[in-house]
């Protein structure tokens, strides 16, 4: 096409049809670029191109606005010099004029509908941009026909008239296209992205706020840097989990994306004291339980019990406690008054053996008989003793009225378990586990 209406629009004197011919060399080039760059942006992320290649197809849209200006400016300056000096430059508007122009309408319409399509379903910049281009390509030259119909009807500046609604169109469509190219190359979000990541985000259970959104378009790809803020309570498998939900999320609603997803702990109105308590605890790696929160006389009061290796000095358990207390204060008020019970942490991996048949009969009859001392517990069963270097440890079943509260049934096992460690002084440890009766 470019050769044929580079020889027509000589052989006619028709700057209309040099200036098609000049538009078809530059798409010519550009498609050439195009096809280099597409090739290339599809290569995936090196040690060099963290985010991959994308970006080389906008450097080629870049390349073909420019491209697009400067034949434009050409043109334009051709066509008004022709106009303003009023000498008519003869223009034989032939069979071959109309032919070459009228078979470029036809093969731009089909060259920009197969673009386009291939464009969308492959989110290519630089395929997008050349669909702009040849359906521009329409206008342009259904504009030099209706100037050579001029120059055929005798308007001699038709021509020229041609060439500039042209040149105007070329640099229309340049102007859209490095619009958009000069967004993606300095990063500009993508128009409604920030707001619709929001909202997918924000409808994932246990997600509080959405902190921050940066959003980032690099060929097909959407790079998103997403914050998110969590309650500081949960544990870290569940945080982990909300996170993964969000990802599956944005995923399944935005395709190609690439996804970093951050989770901030943070404090929330309704957290209540023993909350507090615990994350702060956690958070200094320290196991604590029975946290009691009491107010007296308006002052608000804390007390806990804190476990730590039994082979630490009292002076190291001590500091750390001290450690507690003092964060605990930081967080509460430096008006609350905090008591640490300090006690040796359980062996995690004790070794132990299984106590023999006799020993565990034995000790089934001492808990059948203490029982009903309790008033309130029944059927014990599943009795299991182990044997270990600090003593013996004792598990054992019961049951009870299921309309018992949990307060009233933990205070009567724990009275059966203190009476078995007094008749049996070598049981070391007591767990009693309670179930409603039938």
């Amino acid at each position: 096409m470019t050769i044929a209406k580079a020889a027509v629009g000589i052989s006619t004197g028709s700057l209309a049809i040099l200036s098609e011919a000049g538009h078809s060399l530059i798409d010519f080039g550009a498609t050439v670029m195009t096809y280099a760059a597409v090739r290339v942006s599809g290569k995936p992320a090196d040690d060099e191109h963290h985010y991959g290649h994308g970006k080389i197809e906008s450097v080629t849209a870049l390349a073909e606005t420019a491209l697009l200006f400067l034949l434009s400016g050409i043109v334009i300056w051709e066509a008004i010099k022709r106009i303003v000096e009023h000498e008519p430059h003869v223009v034989d508007a032939n069979i071959w004029a109309f032919g070459v122009i009228a078979a470029s309408i036809v093969i731009d319409f089909f060259r920009a509908r197969a673009l386009s399509r291939t464009a969308k379903a492959t989110q290519s910049e630089a395929l997008e941009a050349d669909a702009l281009h040849f359906s521009s390509d329409l206008w342009a030259s259904a504009a030099v026909f209706i100037g050579l119909g001029g120059v055929r009807f005798g308007i001699w500046w038709a021509d020229a008239a041609a060439a500039l609604v042209v040149a105007v169109l070329v640099c229309f469509a340049g102007w859209r296209l490095g619009r958009r190219t000069i967004d993606t190359l300095t990063d500009t979000a993508p128009a409604g992205a920030a707001e619709k990541i929001k909202g997918i985000a924000a409808s994932v259970s246990g997600v509080v706020a959405i902190e921050q959104v940066r959003v980032r378009a690099v060929g097909n790809q959407t790079f998103i840097d997403l914050v998110v803020a969590v309650s500081r309570t949960l544990p870290l498998d569940r945080v982990n989990a909300i996170r993964g939900d969000v990802e599956s999320a944005l995923r399944r609603e935005m395709s190609g994306t690439e996804l970093t997803v951050i989770t901030d702990p943070v404090a929330l109105s309704n957290e209540t004291v023993l909350d507090r308590v615990m994350v702060i605890a956690r958070n200094r790696a320290l196991a604590v339980h029975h946290v009691t929160v009491h107010q007296i006389h308006g002052k608000l009061a804390v007390s806990l019990d804190l476990e730590v290796d039994g082979k630490l000095s009292l002076r190291a358990a001590h500091d750390l406690a001290d450690g507690l207390e003092d964060a605990i204060a930081g967080e509460l008020g430096l008006d609350v008054e905090v008591e640490t019970h300090i006690e040796p942490l359980q062996p995690q991996e004790a070794s132990g053996r299984e106590a023999p048949p006799e020993r565990v009969k034995a000790v089934e009859m001492a808990l059948t008989e203490l029982a009903p001392e309790t008033k309130i517990i029944r059927d014990i069963h599943d009795v299991r003793v182990r044997e270990t270097d600090e003593g013996e440890i004792v598990n054992f079943h019961c049951r009870v009225d299921p309309e018992l509260t949990v307060q009233t049934t933990h205070e009567k096992v724990d009275a059966l378990e203190r009476a078995l460690r007094i008749r049996s002084p070598s049981i070391k440890r007591v767990i009693g586990h309670t179930e409603p009766m039938r």
